[in-house]
């Protein structure tokens, strides 16, 4: 009996002494914060941070479903054309809102908090704290809320004006996409596996809608067939709410095991082919590489929420608008005029 415990062992050891190779190869390039700083607002907004920390308890504590939502703005704002808070910006006769964005539209929520959290810090110091930082202080105090790790959010972030309806469409992966495209999507930002699989973490906690992966119960492949790499019993219950037709909108937990925590449950669901989307169960079932990442996450609770934390650190320096460039917006929703 003592062996297969002694190959499971080795075998995690062996898992951390990539996991610790492959964050050694990356080049302080790759992890650089910029002119960002932890301290930016010490002086000039010394409340901000916890400001926008208690805006983020209330509006968790009014809809525990809110946390997940509020935490991806960030990730969709970062992906088109840097973290400077143009996700925000609404419609008008100069900018193509990215809220009509295939993977925004009817799915991104959770506006009304930012401008809560805007307003109260327009009250305390005005013009000073910009729509990008916001959305990366929310993005951390949405995962330490649910259960997930903290980290040093950089901040100096100025606001873009102009949106990328045709870049947001473009740049940000969605459920049907392949292995390949979703690491094409994620080196063009400057991210690779390791902050990719880290990332995409992130979908321990949220829902997402049935039409995101209806294919996959009832026309995998075109056939009219299951997708195989989905663990039958699971698609029969999620086959008992979302019917071949209709009911496109209704909810279903990214993480059955525990929804509402973020935890390393995603990975081992994965593990045992309960991943609710297709983009999500093909870093267990596409990549020999990805699959040793997904064991080692969901091993080792602590390994993920380290790695996770440093890699919304780098994302949040994708492309920042700094010194000069861009502006504070005194609305999230609109440029200044």
């Amino acid at each position: 009996m003592a062996k297969p415990v002694m190959c499971i062992v080795l075998t995690q050891i062996v898992l951390v002494a990539l996991f610790h190779l492959c964050m050694s190869s990356q080049t302080k390039e790759c992890t650089s914060t910029s002119s960002l700083s932890p301290q930016f607002y010490d002086n000039s907004c010394p409340k901000a941070q916890a400001i926008v920390q208690s805006f983020v308890a209330k509006a968790h504590s009014n809809d525990p479903r809110m946390a997940a939502s509020l935490f991806r703005l960030h990730f969709h704002d970062c992906f088109v054309n840097g973290c400077d808070g143009s996700l925000l910006l609404e419609y008008s006769g100069t900018i193509e809102s990215e809220k009509r964005a295939d993977t925004n539209v009817d799915s991104a929520r959770g506006f009304e908090v930012i401008d809560d959290i805007k307003s109260a810090l327009e009250d305390e110091c005005r013009q000073t704290v910009s729509c990008a930082d916001i959305l990366a202080l929310v993005a951390r105090d949405t995962t330490v809320i649910t259960g997930g790790p903290s980290w040093e959010v950089y901040l100096g972030r100025r606001d873009a004006r102009e949106a990328s309806l045709i870049a947001s469409n473009n740049n940000i992966p969605v459920a049907s996409s392949t292995f390949e495209t979703i690491v094409t999507k994620f080196n063009d930002q400057g991210l690779g596996l390791i902050d990719l699989v880290a990332l995409l973490g992130g979908h321990t906690i949220g829902n997402s809608r049935c039409k995101s992966f209806r294919q996959r119960l009832y026309n995998h492949s075109g056939n009219s067939d299951l997708d195989q790499t989905l663990n039958q019993n699971y698609a029969s219950m999620l086959q008992q709410g979302c019917p071949i037709s209709g009911d496109d909108q209704n909810l279903f937990a990214l993480d059955y095991m525990t929804p509402n925590k973020f935890d390393n449950y995603y990975f081992k669901n994965l593990m045992t082919f309960k991943g609710l989307l297709s983009s999500d169960e093909i870093l267990y079932t596409k990549s020999g590489d990805s699959m040793e990442l997904v064991k080692l996450y969901g091993a080792n609770e602590e390994l993920f929420f380290e790695q996770y934390a440093k890699s919304k650190v780098k994302m949040g320096n994708i492309s920042p608008l700094t010194g000069r460039n861009g502006e504070i917006r005194r609305i999230c929703r609109r440029v200044n005029h």
